[in-house]
């Protein structure tokens, strides 16, 4: 799986899905910072990425319809998040992978917690 990190994710949460076994290209290497929320999802789509964002305005399925993507994990952290919080909430992403696929899917990751939105085929 390939994930694009958003330009709030540093190099521990990098490194993290590096260590699990992840190919990831963040926001800012590719001088994306600051671009709107649509270039950054067009650009995800383009190269069949995941995005991993902390950015609310993605975990909207209906501005960003999440069986156009690779799939959206919007991390959800508490008010004055710690840096320990920001890491849980990506284990939590790696946890969540293990078990089932983020394709087409978007998921809100808290700590310990994963909230699945997933469109019906009806």
């Amino acid at each position: 799986m390939k994930f694009k990190l958003d330009e709030n994710i540093g190099q521990r949460g990098i490194n993290q899905l590096k260590q699990a076994g992840y190919d990831v290209s963040t926001v800012l290497e590719q001088g994306l910072t600051s671009a709107s929320d649509p270039t950054v999802i067009k650009v995800c789509q383009q190269e069949d990425r995941c995005l991993v964002t902390l950015d609310l305005d993605f975990s909207n399925p209906l501005q960003y319809v999440p069986s156009q993507y690779k799939g959206i994990a919007v991390l959800r952290l508490p008010p004055r998040a710690t840096i320990d919080d920001l890491t849980d909430a990506i284990q939590t992403l790696v946890n969540g992978l293990e078990r089932e696929d983020i394709t087409g899917k978007l998921w809100i990751i808290q700590r310990g917690r994963i909230r699945i939105y997933q469109q019906s085929d009806d």
